[in-house]
């Protein structure tokens, strides 16, 4: 037989082959062109049309594959649906009314270009319907391949290929994706009947698979298809590409689409992209094959050859982990031309985006095609690595490796890794696709993963692959771990953009999910329950719980690891050095939510530019607690002038620690600000007491009293009770006892040669008149002790902006403060009228679940809200008085995206606690430096 097999495009002569997608036919042109001057959009772009920038419009797959036509890479012609036709889709039920003629003008174009026609019987063209939003979504979306086949044109597949077996393995693989995908059965059935035959040939893989075994497999899938959709499976190759679409489109708003944007925070209202593209085969036998090759290893962030090859394989088998893979380099022996060929794109394809590039690419019959790159995803290490090599090479600037790298990554730098010296029991090795130090109870499914993590129980989720249905359990498990798969499949890649530590292909291990068990080399079996522990740095799989030591990031925050020494670790050093970038750049100042001497000193180790804030009434916890329950209860003068009495010295003691730890620095201490309940007997408890001792007929003459007290004082809602300047107004002394400390402590240590810089904050302020009343007391102490010691002490007073009728009167107030410090915690509790200690524990998941929040509003500020009051409120405290320092010191003051946004209103530090002060001082560099339109992730 004459093999007339053609492939879409030809090769020109240059650095390596390219080819020429040729531009649309002039009937396209004309089509589009009354589409769009009728219905006032263009809703399709042929690959020679679009580039990397358009994104938004194009999705990230469309506008890449359109870059690289430009480039003369070797794409094969297709074209892309934009994201608005998804828009309109879902907003409408609808396609846009000029989508179908617009399409059929491009294909029609296609088939010119290829010349063949779509399923045509006889030379059949055959397309891939693929899905691509703005930002990566691996396997979240649909893809089906290989349309175009049926029952008429796998014949002329096969006649034209030479190749019976490829053909109709390429038309099972098309009822199986198109079953699942368009039709919405369950995947289990094909594998079943997929497995089946494999066993009734004796085989392992489906390449053993003969025509004949693949006929009958074709057969038996198509019965399913019947069975299960209640329909046969469809033999209009059109009808096949446009149920593909909207099974594309439809797939934004899937369950695990959803969950997936959640938990990376992108928009639920871009929509996707779809791309068509003309098929070149991966399996027509073994000088075809197909890849995913990085430019750089996404786990490490080293240069060399990374990447996983398949030979006789269509793209879905490497992501789908279903068989595993050989490493990228041993292309090289395999086909060396396409080798040399794909190193030389993929060192074309780094210098122009670059940056670390993920490469999709399928060799038919030994041509190299190129059917996706992408800026890769990559570990926490790998990208403060990578940003760093970036600019000694200089492709980038300092600014630019800023917007690489993300305090969320930094955040994952710092968690602590295994102890190596410890004594363990290792039970198998994989591959090492996403690093951490994970440790939990083996599951076997995600349902159990979601249940067990919700009831307390830190899991591994153990599967032979994951698929993207096992997305809630990757995000419950603390890791994952497979037998199957490599750097690229779906449980690596996935992995890697959560931060998830991850083992793939750990092909010792046998994993029976049906039995909830996994058997290890010597017979050992795991059952589910029992605890392992996952290195995803090296690809160790223990038996129990490995200890682990701290990170050496912590430790070079610590002081305890230095950069730039000889043995310095090459992590340490690509942080030491983006970290330097951040301070150079930053604007925003950062301080430390600190208590006592020892979280100032560590916090000042890592980076803090004093305390931000001081919270007093943890002071008196523990052993002092009895000191103030009896000040409150006092019910003479003389009894609340002796609690205060011996109250002064220990509070003294407090400051004078705390300004030595940060001498030099400013230390914003907020006076007491507990909520009542917190510093009395409980009232249940107590009645308790009181009732066993009238029982028994014992004495409780001064339990009685206290509960008598107690009810007096006894609040519903104490949170928005007798607290914070409520309470120094209406027990007398307290917070005068506390300024005297201050200024005691401040007069010390200045006669000590050291230089205090104390603030006194005024907690949950509400008018003018509330803090005029208490500054006026507190400059009168601090001029007695002033007088007393004979030392001049210059102390701001300020007060926190939490209730949303402070920030509505914030001009007002700034008359009396000389700071302002944002409480986004309380202020978010009083906007929306949440109450923190319930609400995240009743209702939060639902709200999560249902897409009313992206994230928790006590996670990440609420920028509408809860935002719009802290911006009105710096401007009005500054405009009547334009020298207000402004601050935050809720929790969202370590939270990067706050941070950015208290950069944007011009706030001029934030305070976190301290092992987030290095997150918060990347962040504050990284919102200076921001960059319009970069869209790294």
């Amino acid at each position: 037989m004459t093999r007339r097999w053609t492939s879409p495009g030809a090769f020109d002569l240059g650095m390596f082959p390219v080819v020429r997608a040729a531009t649309a036919s002039s009937r396209e042109s004309r089509t589009v062109s009354e589409n769009v001057e009728t219905h006032g959009t263009k809703f399709v772009y042929d690959f020679t049309e679009g580039n990397k920038d358009l994104k938004d419009l194009l999705g990230g797959k469309g506008a890449n594959l359109a870059e690289m036509t430009n480039l003369g890479l070797p794409v094969p012609p297709g074209f892309t649906i934009t994201t608005e036709a998804c828009k309109v889709y879902l907003e409408s039920g609808a396609e846009p009314v000029a989508l179908r003629d617009e399409v059929s003008a491009h294909l029609d174009a296609l088939e010119t270009r290829m010349g063949k026609k779509l399923g045509q019987a006889d030379d059949p063209l055959l397309v891939s319907v693929r899905s691509g939003a703005k930002f990566s979504m691996p396997g979240m979306m649909d893809t089906v391949l290989n349309i175009g086949l049926s029952d008429k044109s796998v014949k002329g597949l096969a006649e034209q290929a030479g190749d019976e077996r490829f053909a109709w393995d390429s038309y099972r693989r098309l009822i199986q994706m198109f079953g699942k995908t368009v039709l919405g059965v369950d995947g289990e059935l094909f594998e079943e009947a997929l497995d089946a035959a494999k066993d009734a040939k004796k085989v392992t893989v489906d390449t053993d698979l003969e025509a004949a075994d693949l006929k009958k497999l074709v057969t038996k899938f198509k019965r399913i298809v019947k069975a299960e959709a209640g329909r046969d499976f469809p033999q209009d190759p059109r009808e096949q590409m446009d149920l593909a679409i909207e099974a594309v489109f439809n797939s934004w708003n899937t369950d695990r689409a959803k969950l997936y944007r959640r938990q990376e925070r992108i928009p639920g209202d871009l929509g996707t992209a779809v791309n068509v593209c003309s098929m070149v085969f991966g399996n027509l036998g073994p000088d075809s094959g197909t890849g995913v090759a990085f430019t750089r290893d996404p786990a490490s962030g080293h240069q060399g050859v990374y990447g996983d090859y398949l030979q006789n394989a269509q793209g879905e088998d490497v992501v789908a982990g279903i068989r595993n893979t050989v490493p990228l380099a041993e292309l090289e022996s395999i086909d060396k031309k396409s080798y040399d060929q794909l190193m030389q794109i993929m060192e074309t394809l780094e210098n122009h985006y670059k940056d670390l590039c993920d490469i999709e690419f399928t060799i038919e019959r030994g041509q190299l095609w190129m059917l996706q790159t992408r800026v890769g995803k990559r570990t926490a290490g790998a990208a403060f690595r990578i940003a760093t090599q970036l600019v000694d090479q200089g492709l980038i600037d300092e600014a630019e490796a800023l917007q690489r790298v993300t305090g969320a990554q930094l955040a994952q730098l710092m968690f602590p890794k295994f102890d190596e010296d410890a004594k363990v029991e290792q039970i198998g090795r994989g591959i090492a696709a996403s690093p951490g130090a994970a440790v939990g109870k083996a599951v076997f499914d995600s349902y159990t993963a979601v249940k067990w993590s919700r009831s307390g129980e830190k899991v591994i989720l153990v599967r032979r692959e994951t698929n993207p249905d096992d997305l809630d359990g990757m995000i419950a498990a603390e890791g994952i771990l497979t037998s199957r798969g490599g750097k690229t499949s779906h449980a690596a890649v996935v992995a890697r953009g959560m931060g998830k530590t991850c083992v793939c292909g750990a092909e010792e291990l046998e994993v029976d999910t049906k039995r909830r068990r996994m058997t290890v080399p010597g017979g050992h079996v795991v059952e589910e329950g029992d605890v392992i522990s996952i290195d995803g740095s090296s690809g160790k799989v223990y038996l129990g719980e490995v200890p682990v030591v701290p990170s050496p990031v912590v430790e070079y925050f610590e002081g305890r690891m230095h950069a730039g020494a000889q043995d310095a670790d090459e992590l340490v050093e690509a942080v030491h050095r983006i970290m330097a970038f951040a301070d150079r750049k930053r604007r925003l100042r950062v301080r430390a939510n600190a208590d006592n001497a020892e979280d100032a000193l560590r916090a000042r180790r890592f980076g803090a530019q004093g305390i931000g804030l001081c919270r007093t009434e943890h002071m008196f916890l523990g052993d002092r607690r009895e000191l103030v329950e009896r000040l409150i209860l006092a019910d003479t003068e003389a009894e609340r002038e002796e609690s205060l009495k011996e109250l002064l010295p220990l509070q003294k003691q407090d400051f004078v620690e705390l300004f030595s730890a940060m001498d030099g620095l400013p230390v914003t201490i907020r006076l007491l600000d507990p909520p009542l309940h917190e510093f009395l007997p409980d009232i249940t408890e107590l009645s308790v007491r009181v009732a066993l001792a009238e029982s028994r007929q014992e004495p409780h003459e001064n339990e009685l009293r206290l509960l008598q007290a107690v009810h007096r004082l006894h609040e519903q809602n104490p949170m928005l009770g007798l607290r914070g300047v409520r309470l120094g107004l209406v027990i007398p002394g307290l917070f005068t006892m506390q300024v005297r400390a201050i200024a005691e402590a401040a007069a010390e240590r200045k006669n000590a040669k050291a230089d205090p810089r104390a603030e006194i904050m005024i907690p949950l302020v509400g008018t003018v008149q509330e803090l005029e009343i208490v500054r006026e007391e507190a400059d009168q102490v601090i001029a007695e002790v002033e007088a007393a010691t004979g030392t001049k002490l210059k102390l701001a007073i300020g007060t926190m902006i939490e209730l949303p009728r402070a920030a509505l009167t914030a001009g007002q107030i700034a008359e009396a403060a000389e700071f302002f410090s944002f409480g986004t915690n309380d202020l978010t509790q009083t906007v929306w009228g949440f109450s923190r200690d319930d609400v995240e524990a009743s209702f939060f998941t639902a709200y999560l679940e249902k897409g009313i929040f992206g994230v928790s509003p006590f996670e990440t500020i609420d920028k509408d809200g809860v935002g719009s009051l802290v911006r009105l409120a710096a401007e009005a405290g500054r405009k009547t008085r334009p020298d207000l320092k402004l601050g935050v010191c809720g929790e969202h003051g370590g939270d990067p995206e706050s941070v950015h946004f208290f950069h944007e209103v011009g706030l001029d530090y934030v305070s976190c606690s301290p092992f987030r002060i290095p997150v918060a001082r990347l962040e504050a560099g990284r919102a200076a430096s921001e960059s319009t339109g970069s869209d790294h992730r």
